[in-house]
């Protein structure tokens, strides 16, 4: 496959699972508002800053209202992780592979664009409508729904497999550790009704909150945490995205076994890591510390995929004839 092509389907797949992460998100947040005791503000902050984008938000909004964050993260085109330039990227990407992707993927992702431009025009973040926020999740949905039951399982489709579940592991760690610091106003308030309130959004912000109580029953943020970082059968926890991951780089260079290049050994070493973390260890090194250096080492492995498969290598033999 050629390097070009394996790079737009890995970035498309990365893409449409951030604009998924980021409508859910601003979906929960919505309903959080809703339930929040008299006087109690709403925290739309705590979001932006699970983004990572905070500094560039503080450079161009006075503050953290909801029509302002929702602008940023939905319909802003210089916010180059907005739900808009992740969809937007996400088309540009797939348009350059027509022939890789069906023609219903084309169609409803083609759709969803012209659904966020329409949004833009009519400046969707005064009207504040919680339920464009499900229409854009679920076209998102949709689009994977179709993918899944009409893509041959060739390399293109595990290089698409491989950013999506990249992407899900960074912004599962992302939310999680956002929550843990920023969403209390006090230590005191541990363990409160607005606690409880704020990790139930956190479930259900990653479409995890039925299952995790099938699981454990009582929200206990020991639990919860140990679910969503390392429960090997959710499909949204960092453990589970990266086998998926792992499972992919191996269908791409055909090595069942090991590894056979740098990429697969990063994704190897910190699987195994996990596969055999224990929760209480997690705590004693400061979960906060944990989920910061989990984010940095995904992007290691996402930049040792780009130099092992993406990154476009001189030709040496021809440079010497040059010469």
């Amino acid at each position: 496959m050629l390097s070009r092509v394996a790079d737009s389907l890995f970035w498309l797949g990365r893409y449409t699972e951030r604009a998924e992460n980021y409508s859910r998100f601003i979906d929960v947040n919505f309903n959080l508002s809703m339930d929040l005791p008299p006087g109690m503000s709403e925290q739309w902050q705590p979001l932006v800053a699970a983004t990572g984008d905070e500094m560039q938000f503080t450079e161009r909004y006075s503050e953290y209202t909801r029509e302002n964050s929702i602008r940023f993260l939905a319909f802003d085109p210089e916010n180059h992780n907005s739900i808009l330039s992740s969809v937007t990227k996400a088309r540009e990407n797939a348009r350059q592979v027509r022939e890789s992707i069906s023609k219903e993927v084309w169609e409803v992702l083609n759709d969803l664009y012209h659904f966020m431009n329409n949004a833009v025009k009519r400046k969707a973040w005064k009207v504040q409508d919680p339920e464009q926020f499900k229409q854009i999740k679920y076209k998102l949905q949709l689009l994977q729904g179709i993918g899944y039951d009409t893509a041959p399982r060739t390399q293109g489709w595990y290089f698409n497999k491989l950013g999506q579940f990249l992407e899900r592991a960074d912004k599962t760690s992302r939310i999680l550790d956002v929550k843990y610091h920023f969403l209390l106003p006090s230590v005191e308030e541990v363990g409160s009704p607005l606690d409880f309130l704020h990790w139930n959004a956190l479930l259900k912000s990653v479409s995890g909150f039925n299952a995790y109580k099938k699981l454990y029953g009582k929200i206990e943020p020991v639990n919860i945490v140990e679910y969503l970082v390392l429960n090997a059968y959710f499909p949204r926890s960092i453990f589970y995205c990266l086998t998926r991951a792992e499972k992919c780089l191996h269908e791409i260079s055909d090595s069942k076994r090991g590894y056979s290049n740098p990429a697969e050994k990063a994704m190897g070493t910190l699987r195994s890591e996990l596969e055999y973390a224990d929760i209480n260890d997690v705590f004693k090194y400061g979960l906060h510390e944990y989920l910061d250096q989990l984010q940095r080492r995904i992007n290691d492995i996402s930049s040792a995929v780009y130099e092992q498969y993406f990154k476009i290598q001189p030709n040496f033999a021809l440079q010497a004839q040059d010469q």
